[in-house]
């Protein structure tokens, strides 16, 4: 009789607190991630999304708690080395490329974690940024410039650009942020092609919109105030009442074919958001 194979999390955060100038941002959040699982991390503006990111990157260590990225401990291990094994897609990155840049050296440039990338690229870098331009359905903007490349071109361009150093975790920082309805559409059935993909890494969607988590995902961190709202498989977590507690209003809540839609209720009339 063949042992069990015990998984060992793709992230693992128990009792992380942060505290900054006498501010609690984070409280207490523990967290895991397992193989073949693709997370969501929902919340509203201050509720402490992109603390836990920074956190997780290495960028805003930790006043108490543990966290563990690949089953390597933070604060026992050089956290800048295993950074390069984590792909992160935010509009920051997406503020410093260059004009001129060619779309293929853009992604080129992600093996060395480079902005503005100078130099001869290497031939075989070509060809693996190549074969990533494709696979993220951007095989035709090889030569085209940043300057020239619409936003939601540029968010898949970004992606092809974290998965040059083959992540085993890739992070999307609201992707979706200054995308036109169509153009985010299209981004998202993207997203669900690629979390689908054999050669997928864990994908960890951030967004404070619930239409933008692709049937893919099957897992939801939900924050509010630095704190773990509600953590677990999508079913159970996305619900009106969750969702209003996160956001602080009654909200009506429908799903359609795996497809999400949020409206808020107030004394005037439901807001659709």
């Amino acid at each position: 009789m063949k042992k069990s194979v015990t998984q060992q999390p793709v992230v693992s955060v128990e009792g992380l607190t942060i505290i900054r100038n006498a501010q609690r941002i984070l409280d207490d959040v523990s967290w895991r991630v397992m193989p073949g699982e693709h997370w969501v991390i929902l919340g509203a503006n201050g509720s402490g999304k992109t603390s836990l990111l920074s956190s997780l990157a290495g960028y805003m260590p930790p006043t108490s708690g543990e966290m563990a990225v690949f089953d390597r401990v933070y604060g026992e291990v050089d956290w800048r080395e295993l950074r390069r094994h984590i792909g992160l897609v935010s509009s920051s990155i997406r503020q410093m490329m260059a004009d001129t840049e060619p779309a293929l050296e853009t992604v080129a440039s992600g093996k060395y974690a480079m902005i503005d990338f100078w130099g001869p690229v290497k031939r075989a870098d070509k060809v693996q940024a190549r074969k990533i331009l494709h696979e993220v359905e951007c095989g035709y903007l090889e030569k085209r410039p940043w300057l020239y490349l619409s936003q939601g071109e540029r968010q898949r361009v970004l992606i092809g650009r974290a998965m040059m150093a083959s992540p085993r975790l890739l992070i999307l920082d609201e992707p979706c942020a200054g995308l036109d309805p169509v153009a985010r559409e299209n981004f998202l059935h993207f997203l669900e092609r690629l979390a689908k993909s054999t050669a997928a890494p864990t994908l960890v969607l951030v967004t404070h919109h619930v239409e933008e988590i692709a049937p893919a995902f099957s897992h939801v961190l939900m924050l509010k105030g630095g704190r773990v709202l509600a953590a677990g498989p999508k079913k159970q977590v996305l619900t009106a009442k969750r969702l209003g507690e996160a956001f602080g209003a009654p909200v009506k809540l429908r799903s359609r074919a795996g497809a999400y839609s949020l409206t808020v209720q107030t004394n005037r009339r439901d807001v659709m958001v």
